[in-house]
């Protein structure tokens, strides 16, 4: 399996992360500043493009089968094929939420804190940038490296899921938005709740591949279920590149 130099990969999964640190950034500042929906959906699609190219690797789905069906190589691409079929699926699911929310609240949006948002959206990107340093380490047989970077990546899952669920709803509660407070609150516990189960079940996803990784079942050739679960992280990443602007920056206060 040919692999790009570790130093090069490193530096270039930096690279993406410091451009989507900024694009974060200036979607947060024009939607502070301005009324630009296309502009803040632009954006979203450029980060999103960023981490599905790079950190999920999708170019990899074009990589030719190079041994028997039985070969590892063969069974790998197969599962590659089958993981984003089934993020596909899901992603309905997502998408379903996000037209309920376009067609219920136009242009409005709940009364959310925009720094808390702004802050768990930081530490959800910050876990991809890990994730991936993780993913590469185990590439290139760097074992303490895996297990660093995806301790790091569980550690910012968990800190997420406590902002999200933790701080923020609470806070919307007492703001009076609950799930049956309107169509607000409605679609405001749909997007975050289903988000959040994602999440659950990917620090879970984590929890295991770091225990079969301090067990040395991973190698620099045979990694498969680290691949899977960085891809399925970096899709929760890129559902929350789009309700991120969808629940806290585009739309007038309700």
């Amino acid at each position: 399996m040919e692999h790009t130099d570790k130093k090069t990969a490193f530096n270039q999964g930096l690279i993406i992360f410091i451009f989507l640190a900024v694009l974060t950034a200036l979607e947060f500042f024009i939607a502070i500043v301005m009324d630009a929906v296309v502009l803040l959906i632009f954006i979203a699609l450029i980060k999103a493009g960023l981490v599905i190219y790079y950190y999920m690797h999708i170019n990899r789905l074009n990589r030719e089968d190079d041994g028997p069906e039985e070969s590892y190589s063969f069974k790998t691409n197969t599962n590659r094929l089958g993981m984003w079929l089934f993020l596909l699926s899901d992603s309905f699911i997502f998408g379903g939420l996000m037209v309920a929310r376009i067609n219920l609240l136009g242009l409005t949006r709940p009364h959310l804190d925009q720094s808390l948002g702004l802050v768990v959206t930081a530490v959800l990107l910050i876990s991809s940038f890990f994730m991936n340093r993780a993913e590469t380490a185990m590439e290139h047989g760097d074992r303490k490296g895996f297990l660093v970077g995806t301790s790091l990546t569980l550690i910012l899952g968990i800190v997420f899921l406590l902002g999200v669920v933790g701080i923020e709803w609470p806070q919307a509660i007492h703001e009076g938005i609950t799930a049956s407070s309107g169509a607000a609150g409605a679609i405001f516990f749909m997007m975050t709740g289903m988000h959040a189960f994602h999440v659950l079940t990917g620090v879970i996803f984590l929890v295991i591949i770091l225990r079969n990784g301090a067990r040395g079942l991973y190698n620099e050739e045979k990694h498969w279920a680290v691949e899977a679960a960085t891809i399925y992280w970096h899709f929760i990443d890129v559902v929350w590149i789009f309700f991120y602007p969808a629940l806290y920056l585009i739309g007038e206060l309700l």
